[in-house]
């Protein structure tokens, strides 16, 4: 738990895997890992010549350690360095160009289908500034890097790999536009890289019906849209339920057919309880039989609403239901509290804007501090009376540090002993503080301290 996040809300659904299980967690959007250079190279300088100072830069200062009559020491380059191609100052004229301004030639001839943005691409590469300077390398590796298409961390690396085959070598300019780099230290400007594909990992196929719903698709009174694919060998008429536990192979794509994430491409399927991911997945998975492949269009309001670093707009899945854990029906929720809407008269108000009432009285000793450990039940509303979260529902209690949740359960708890159960009325500004996808507004919990740790 962090003040970024009280819980995993019933509503979240990451990018790389889809549940809240240690076997593949809630599907996320987890960033693909950045291209570098040699690791026990880049701690070593180059002991090739000089760099060539880029026309128009200043030169480097003498050192300060530098003595009289003796030159001083020249800054060098750290990483590997690989000589430069002779024509790194512009591109052939017979290169092929896309609209961003990335221009290639073909060095070795591939063979097969060109790839895809959505593919994955095993591939060896030696980037070089324009100065002659490399960048990055691969050379002295046995094994290729992998990278999405779609993500690479060089941007031009995009419309590069289009172009491409398997097998294919070439070497493309990339303008500075679609040349930044994400690793920290690396030159600014236009820069040169031979890129070889050594294998491509395929993407499932973007649907043709990716930017809206199918004229043939069915909708529920909740906006989800959907249509059965492929019929599975399970009964039609058993489903998962929202509380089971369900294994599933997915791929998601936005509606402009960017793929963000899959366990098709990963060979992985998921696995994760129904009730632990975003609205749309809980509703649709439920409507789906054993072995069952779907496709649903799911809007924003059952999506991601719109948070920070996940696909934005209304979604598109393929959803295999592979099988699922049929588990213990849940314990109901908690009624909502008459004095949801407001602190009561008789609540006990703070300095900081905190409201709280003791429900029932502990019989520990001790209260904790802002650096305790403690464990807890607890349930939460928005002030309509609209349950957000429930350690109870999900019968289990919350471990967490107090100096790792919101501010109000920061303060509100070291107001308590062990065996109290209090009710707190806890300000925005004490909670979320308007930050996209969490609860706004002020937010009532009822909190049971069981342990200290």
């Amino acid at each position: 738990m962090s003040r970024r996040g009280l819980v995993c809300l019933a509503t979240t659904l990451h990018l790389a895997t889809l549940g809240c299980t240690s076997t593949a967690s809630e599907p996320s959007a987890a960033a693909q890992k950045a291209p570098a250079g040699d690791a026990k190279a880049a701690a070593k300088f180059d002991k090739s010549p000089e760099r060539v100072t880029p026309k128009g830069a200043k030169p480097e200062r003498p050192s300060k350690d530098a003595k009289p009559g003796k030159a001083a020491p020249t800054a060098k380059p750290a990483g590997k360095q690989v000589p430069a191609p002779a024509n790194l100052a512009a591109a052939p004229k017979d290169a092929e160009k896309a609209a961003s301004g990335v221009a290639c030639s073909v060095l070795t001839p591939g063979k097969g289908e060109k790839i895809s943005v959505n593919d994955s691409v095993k591939m060896h590469y030696t980037g070089w500034s324009m100065d002659g300077a490399t960048i990055e390398t691969t050379e002295g590796r046995t094994t290729p890097r992998t990278i999405k298409v779609n993500r690479p961390q060089v941007p031009g690396f995009t419309d590069a790999l289009q172009q491409m085959t398997v097998g294919e070598k070439r070497r493309c300019w990339i303008p500075e536009a679609q040349a930044a780099q994400a690793r920290r230290g690396a030159p600014k400007g236009a820069a040169v890289y031979d890129i070889e594909v050594v294998e491509v990992v395929r993407a499932p196929k973007v649907p043709e019906s990716v930017a809206a719903p199918a004229a043939d698709a069915k909708k529920t009174e909740s906006g989800l849209s959907y249509k059965r694919i492929k019929a599975g060998a399970g009964d039609p008429a058993k489903h998962p339920r929202k509380w089971d536990k369900v294994t599933v192979d997915y791929s998601g794509w936005t509606t402009d057919g960017q793929m963000f994430d899959s366990s098709v491409v990963r060979g992985k399927p998921a696995t994760f309880g129904l009730g632990k991911v975003i609205a749309g997945w809980t509703e649709g998975v439920q409507l789906m039989a054993k072995g069952d492949t779907y496709r649903f269009w799911i809007p924003e309001d059952l999506a991601y609403k719109g948070q920070r670093g996940k696909p934005a707009g209304m979604l598109v899945f393929d959803i295999t239901l592979n099988e699922w854990e049929e588990l213990p029906e849940p314990p109901p929720p908690p009624p909502v509290p008459e004095d949801v809407a407001a602190p009561p008269a008789d609540a006990i108000k703070t300095a900081s804007g905190l409201a709280y009432k003791v429900l029932t009285k502990g019989t520990g000793k001790t209260k904790p501090t802002e650096t305790t450990s403690v464990s807890c039940h607890y349930s939460g509303w928005t002030t309509d009376g609209k349950m957000f979260d429930s350690s109870v529902v999900r019968g289990k209690p919350s471990t967490f540090g107090l100096n790792r949740v919101i501010k109000g359960w920061t303060e509100g708890l070291q107001l308590m002993v062990t065996g109290d159960k209090f009710r707190f009325w806890i300000p925005t500004e004490l909670a979320y503080q308007g930050r996209p996808g969490k609860p706004a507004g002020m937010l009532v919990f009822d909190v049971e301290l069981l342990e200290l740790k």
